[in-house]
């Protein structure tokens, strides 16, 4: 039977999306989220070796961030997104293996990079195969959802790592996180693929990282959107963190504190569920998401009580919202052939702004309570609110 033309792209977008839902749940499902530094101290691991692996792993995704999107935009992108679980994977069975402190860190190295492989590479191939398809326009929708699906992955981990542990410890929850590596680089392999890709090489990988930089440098609209990716994502991002620590301050038991985290979570996975009726909203319409979520911040930590949680977690939607809507930004205004570049360009941006939270964050909780420092970091998304308004003002004017 032959298909309308109508029919095959809808028929294409399905497979995209089905296999895009499927990679981002399992690429979230492991076990040993929850469980894995309890393995290094078990392993008998000083605070200082741990604070080192974490600290190599995120030295690694810096590292490789912009080079390995600049080879995505060079190679195969579906076959970096499935040769990335697998060296995650060989990671995890190291540690449980041969746990010791050389086999951790050689396992945060190989995830680092399995992570550094697929950021960037994923996004590009997401939009160029939507955009063939004529359906560019669902790419905020479908990036919501695969996110909202990333967070269900996530906690469905979260509740499964407990009685897997219970029952056959640190090997069980290594291999079911094994398992669920190599089953989305499974899935991974599903993802279409028409890109007509450029010849290979060092001179054609160096030459996509220059172009790319140089229509950062180059482009206004460009630059304004990659710059917004970080600015939109790193703050909540780092806060994410403290979150435990400021529900508990407020007075609840601890065994109260996993649930009003999840009420967060809740929160964040509607922020990614409504991308697709959002992606109307214009700049001045982002700015004001961007200003009510960071007031809503600021007064919920200060008011230390279960209200104040609710509020944070509505900020903390607003914030998931304005993420994948940044992105969608960015990827409207940048070229096909450095899309992979530039989307890790901005990952890389969002790693360092992260990393610089975490001082501040450090800094100021020094003197101040979780509470307060919560409520002085919702003051860099006001600017951000205020900048976007300023630029939407101008390009107004006649």
């Amino acid at each position: 039977m032959t298909l309308s033309p109508a029919r095959v792209p809808a028929t294409g977008v399905r497979r995209l999306t089905a296999t895009l839902y499927g990679y981002s749940f399992l690429d979230d499902f492991v076990l040993l989220y929850p469980v894995y530094a309890l393995l290094f101290a078990d392993t008998g691991l000083s605070l200082w070796q741990i604070s080192t692996l974490f600290a190599l792993w995120s030295i690694t995704a810096v590292v490789l961030e912009v080079p390995s999107g600049a080879w995505a935009d060079t190679v195969s992108r579906r076959r970096l997104l499935w040769i990335g679980p697998l060296l995650t994977a060989v990671g995890f069975a190291l540690w449980v293996a041969v746990p010791s402190y050389w086999a951790f860190a050689v396992g945060f190295v190989l995830w680092g990079a399995g992570g550094a492989l697929g950021s960037g590479a994923l996004e590009a191939l997401v939009y160029d195969e939507l955009d063939r398809l004529g359906a560019a326009g669902r790419y905020a929708r479908t990036m919501g959802r695969a996110r909202a699906a990333r967070l269900l992955g996530t906690v469905s981990s979260l509740g499964l790592a407990g009685p897997v542990f219970a029952r056959g410890g640190y090997a069980a929850v290594g291999a079911a996180s094994f398992a669920a590596c190599v089953l989305t680089a499974a899935v991974a392999t599903r993802f279409p693929e028409h890109r007509v890709r450029p010849e290979t090489g060092h001179d054609r990988w160096a030459t996509t990282l220059r172009t790319g930089l140089a229509e950062v440098r180059g482009d206004r609209s460009v630059r304004g959107a990659l710059l917004l990716v970080p600015a939109v994502a790193a703050v909540w991002g780092a806060l994410d963190e403290y979150t435990p620590l400021l529900v508990r301050d407020i007075g609840v038991a601890e065994a109260t504190v996993p649930y009003l985290i999840m009420l967060i979570w809740a929160g964040v996975t509607l922020g990614s569920l409504l991308t697709g009726p959002a992606e109307r909203l214009g700049t001045t319409g982002l700015a004001a998401l961007l200003a009510g979520a960071a007031l809503a911040l600021a007064v919920g930590a200060a008011a230390r009580s279960l209200a104040g949680v609710a509020l944070v977690s509505l900020a903390f939607a607003g914030f998931q919202l304005a993420e994948v809507l940044a992105d969608v930004r960015l990827q409207h205004r940048i070229d096909e052939s450095r899309r992979a570049t530039l989307t890790s360009v901005a990952s890389l941006g969002t790693e360092l702004a992260t990393v610089a939270t975490f001082g501040v964050y450090a800094l100021l909780g020094t003197e101040a309570a979780h509470s307060t420092v919560f409520a002085v970091l919702a003051i860099p998304y006001l600017v951000t609110a205020l900048t976007l308004a300023r630029s939407r003002a101008a390009t107004a004017r006649p």
